[in-house]
């Protein structure tokens, strides 16, 4: 058998899922994307609101991550704390369902409960400093005390052992220490110990 020459037509029946956050009929407008190709791809069109304004997703996707991230790293993991849940419901979510994945894959381990400090949720915090500065600054503050709080709140929780507390942050006792030293905490490890 001598095989025919050149292209042949090879029937297929496929169902194609575009996702993009551009606007494809400006884009179209400037000339940097194909009409034609629009058309084909936009036979049903889907609007999806960002996370920011579905919040009432927040616990169900959260729940799931927890559970995908704990089983990916073999762990049993008891669920969000409600402090941690009320932190995850105020942030804005600019990178949407990815970026909370993202913040919850990086939290792996045991259920942390909220330091008897009384502290307010990181959100609110952020936004009480952004309307004292009059912007929309403080992306590192925030990080750091929010890093802060997880790690005095895991100590507390370990009763001040640090290899407890890494456990239950899912995280190398070193690493700990080392987080501890940078963030400046051995003061506040003292205080909160002898207090």
């Amino acid at each position: 058998m001598s095989a025919s020459a050149g292209p042949r037509q090879i029937p297929s029946d496929i169902r194609l899922i575009a996702a993009t956050n551009r606007d494809l009929e400006a884009a179209i407008e400037r000339g940097t994307f194909r009409k034609d190709l629009y058309y084909r791809l936009n036979v049903v069109s889907l609007t999806m609101p960002p996370l920011r304004d579905r919040r009432e997703d927040i616990p169900l996707l959260a729940s799931h991550f927890v559970a995908k991230h704990g089983q990916r790293a073999r762990r049993r993991v008891a669920g969000i704390a409600p402090e941690a849940l009320a932190c995850l419901k105020a942030h804005d979510w600019p990178g949407n369902v990815r970026d909370l994945e993202n913040a919850i894959e990086t939290r792996r381990g045991a259920r942390l409960h909220r330091s008897h400090h009384g502290r307010r949720p990181a959100g609110n915090r952020v936004r009480e400093r952004a309307a004292r500065r009059g912007r929309d600054g403080g992306y590192h503050e925030a990080i750091r005390d929010e890093k802060t709080r997880i790690i005095l709140a895991a100590l507390d929780q370990a009763e001040g052992s640090f290899t407890e507390a890494a456990k239950l942050l899912g995280i190398h006792p070193n690493y700990l220490h080392r987080l501890v030293r940078n963030l400046d905490l051995r003061t506040a490890i003292k205080n909160s110990a002898s207090g």
